[in-house]
């Protein structure tokens, strides 16, 4: 394994103020496990480059760390996949877009064993048909039934929701979404056009990324946070 981008600080840096800011969600995560049953949560954002790959690896690390639990953590942007690379994982294993082509293929099959972190991680594998058609299927739902059976908690990076509409079809299959916004960078419009695209009732909260000032973000009575800037990333999604 290559290095590990340095902005996942659950990951590299758990003591860190950073890291204790994804603890915080954490709780809220396991909060709302506990009074709604969410063990399966898709992280969105408006657009590209808001930062929710960063904030889906770092929360998927906070659930890991300091837990018996199990925790898997799904690269499902089949589009523009990237957790593979933040991690130095190898491009060329069989991931979740492989196991959508063949319902052959098994979660254990796919799943890379991270150990030093207690972290499972699924990478998006390569496409053989298109995408749309791909979350389409109903070999989706039942690759995650299989993952609920294993899992404590099932973390999916997902595609920013404008202008593809792949994380509209994968939030009908999860318990719920988080939505990441990056703070004043992402224009009020586009989070409401993001959110036409949701049920609301599926959307858990909205998570502000790169907000220096201790403000909190709202969004129906579930979740409010305080995130670190990891404006520097250059391999954020």
């Amino acid at each position: 394994m290559t290095t590990i981008d340095r902005h996942l600080v659950s990951l590299t840096a758990p003591a860190s103020f950073a890291a204790e800011q994804y603890q915080g969600l954490r709780l809220t995560i396991e909060r709302l496990a506990r009074a709604r049953g969410v063990k399966v949560m898709a992280i969105s954002s408006p657009a590209a480059g808001d930062g929710k790959t960063v904030t889906a690896i770092n929360l998927a690390g906070a659930l890991a760390r300091g837990s018996d639990e199990r925790v898997l953590l799904i690269d499902a942007d089949l589009r523009r996949p990237s957790i593979a690379a933040q991690l130095g994982l190898p491009h060329t294993h069989v991931g979740l877009a492989d196991a959508l082509s063949d319902d052959r293929t098994s979660v254990g099959s796919t799943v890379t064993r991270l150990d030093a972190y207690n972290l499972d991680v699924i990478p998006a594998g390569t496409p053989r048909a298109g995408v749309s058609q791909l979350l389409r299927s109903p070999r989706l739902d039942a690759f995650l039934r299989e993952a609920r059976r294993q899992y404590a908690y099932i973390v999916l990076d997902t595609p920013p929701l404008l202008p593809v509409f792949d994380s509209a079809l994968l939030a009908a299959s999860v318990d719920g979404v988080l939505m990441v916004v990056s703070a004043n960078r992402t224009p009020r419009k586009l989070l409401g056009e993001a959110l036409n695209l949701l049920d609301a009732s599926t959307v858990l909260g909205i998570v502000f990324n790169r907000d220096e000032r201790p403000l909190y973000g709202y969004y129906d009575a579930h979740y409010r946070g305080y995130f670190p800037d990891l404006s520097q990333s250059a391999t954020e999604a």
